[in-house]
């Protein structure tokens, strides 16, 4: 059977509002429970960290994948560590063999992480449902964009279509 994962794009501040790492906490039980393993960064920063402890508690398998120069942030319990010389090499491997790919509110890595993930979509290079967790419409602003650009013919309804963005736990759960 193959391997179903999940890379989970997310902040690494730890200045956020707690509440969006206990919503990430819950993403992750949603997703060990499922059979998932999740993919992401690796390190012990903001709720990379949150991740991180998740996975370990709902007794899930962690890929992190971290590029050299933050070694200092690995996260010690990782069941599978992979080691890249750059951030857009990272963004690669994160994608790699995943069925879905879910942003949490995130700052500008994650946003980078989530349109270069959607763009790769467009262009048949990346096949997995795209996920922008819009909890108390955190990514309403981009889910706006997106309809505008969309208006405005940029792109068509099918590509519009290949990003959900959904609000509860509930309805993300029913995409993963």
């Amino acid at each position: 059977m193959t391997e179903k994962r999940a890379v989970i794009f997310c902040s690494a501040s730890y200045d956020i509002d707690p509440k969006y790492n206990q919503a990430a906490r819950e993403i992750v039980r949603a997703a060990c429970l499922r059979g998932y393993t999740i993919v992401s960064g690796g390190t012990v920063k903001g709720t990379m960290g949150v991740v991180s402890d998740a996975v370990v508690e709902f007794g899930g398998r962690h890929r992190g994948i971290i590029p050299r120069f933050m070694e200092q942030y690995v996260y010690p319990s990782l069941d599978e560590l992979v080691w890249t010389e750059t951030m857009s090499q990272r963004k690669d491997a994160m994608r790699e063999g995943a069925s879905v790919a879910i942003a949490l509110p995130g700052g500008m890595g994650t946003l980078d992480e989530l349109m270069e993930t959607l763009t790769l979509a467009k262009l048949g290079k990346f096949e997995g449902r795209i996920i922008a967790f819009n909890y108390e419409g955190f990514y309403e602003p981009l889910k706006n964009l997106l309809d505008f650009m969309l208006e405005r013919k940029m792109f068509g309804q099918k590509d519009r279509n290949l990003i959900f963005f959904p609000e509860t736990l509930e309805e993300l759960e029913s995409l993963i």
